[in-house]
């Protein structure tokens, strides 16, 4: 089996420190931003159940975002940071909505108020949406037609909602591939398969999401061998 990787992983002490020596300036829309990860991910642990989802995704998966948009020379602001830093916060999660219900307004319209029209937007795009809204005779049936759906969203996405997405399934990719054995080894794999190496490489191209991407599939493909040797 191939070696394991180092994971990804970063305090949010670490994570304000990289913007910083960055170039960016941590203005009120990410100090917002971080504030409300912290609120609806706080305690949460990742699929080891050791794990802080904070400090294993959120985190390191903006940290991916803005090398991208370093590596690539294109400009960043404060509002793609925040984006990535909220890219999980509309996931259907009963946790968000109970965090949320005493907002008369609901949470979509709080994410609107406080950080405007953009994130708030991205935000949206990422979701996915609940299995209950596909039809299926069985629920892998159902499962499938949102893989499908979503992909499709995906696909008519501008650079930030795809550069963000990439992000995390990457980190995601990485993670489970610490994890002998998890169900979602082989549902990352057959996708990757299906959809995101070659969104990857779809326009605007990002190649070394490509890269990270790959690697990140074989390493799981390996995993998988070596459990059934």
């Amino acid at each position: 089996m191939a070696e394991r990787r180092r994971l990804a992983q970063a305090t949010r002490d670490e994570f304000i420190a990289f913007l910083q020596d960055s170039g960016l300036r941590v203005d009120s829309l990410i100090e917002g931003a971080i504030e409300t990860a912290e609120e609806v991910h706080a305690g949460v642990k990742r699929e080891d159940g050791r794990s802080p989802f904070l400090e294993t995704h959120t985190w390191p998966v903006a940290i991916e975002v803005v090398r991208h948009y370093r590596s690539a020379n294109r400009s960043i602001t404060g509002v793609e940071v925040a984006s990535a830093i909220l890219h999980d916060v509309m996931e259907d999660d009963g946790r968000i909505l109970n965090l949320y219900e005493s907002k008369s307004y609901g949470f979509d319209a709080y994410l609107a108020y406080r950080f405007g029209s953009r994130v708030y937007k991205i935000a949206s795009e990422l979701k996915v949406k609940p299995l209950d809204n596909f039809v299926g005779a069985t629920e892998a049936e159902r499962q499938a037609a949102r893989f499908w759906d979503y992909c499709g969203l995906l696909c008519s996405a501008d650079y930030d909602v795809k550069a963000i997405k990439l992000a995390d399934r990457l980190n995601n990719m990485a993670f489970i591939a610490s994890v002998p054995g998890h169900d979602k080894v082989r549902r990352y794999m057959r996708e990757a398969e299906d959809f995101y190496l070659a969104y990857a490489m779809l326009p605007p191209k990002m190649p070394e999401f490509y890269s990270k991407l790959r690697q990140s599939y074989e390493d799981l493909r390996a995993q998988k061998y070596a459990i059934a040797a």
